[in-house]
């Protein structure tokens, strides 16, 4: 059981993944303090140096809604959601232009006498029709 664990651990598919949670946390921290430190509080003096983080809605009992929090979390979902996109899209375009283009090889072809469809040169048997026939022999290239 330890073996198959370790070998579950060591796939290349759960280490990016750790990797990618890692780097996802430390990256959520730096989003989050932009959104607090740097692009709340001008948005707040714009409409009357307000602060987002103080914006509740009293309920009985000294219970408060805080929707001002909720604001920065979309905020900051927006921002982290807009800059994955943004990485995962160019990394698909260098990965296309990474990938070899491969040649299309096309195989030489002939008509099927009875379905007139066309089918591999090297074929005995026509796959539309099912006709069989006669094998013709192949220039050597």
């Amino acid at each position: 059981m330890i073996g198959e664990f370790k070998k579950f651990i060591m796939r290349g598919n759960v280490v990016d993944l750790a990797v990618g949670v890692i780097i996802g946390a430390a990256f959520n921290k730096i989003v989050t303090s932009l959104v607090n430190d740097i692009l709340m509080p001008p948005i707040g003096l714009l409409l009357g140096k307000m602060d987002f983080k103080n914006l509740k809605l009293p309920l009985s009992g000294g219970v408060t809604i805080n929707y001002g929090a909720f604001i920065n979390n979309i905020i900051d979902f927006l921002i982290v959601s807009t800059v994955i996109f943004l990485m995962i899209r160019q990394m698909n375009k260098l990965r296309r232009k990474e990938e070899p283009q491969e040649e299309v090889k096309s195989e030489p072809t002939k008509e099927c006498p009875y379905c007139i469809s066309e089918i591999a040169a090297k074929a005995t048997r026509c796959p539309r029709c099912t006709s069989v026939l006669e094998p013709e022999a192949l220039p050597q290239s």
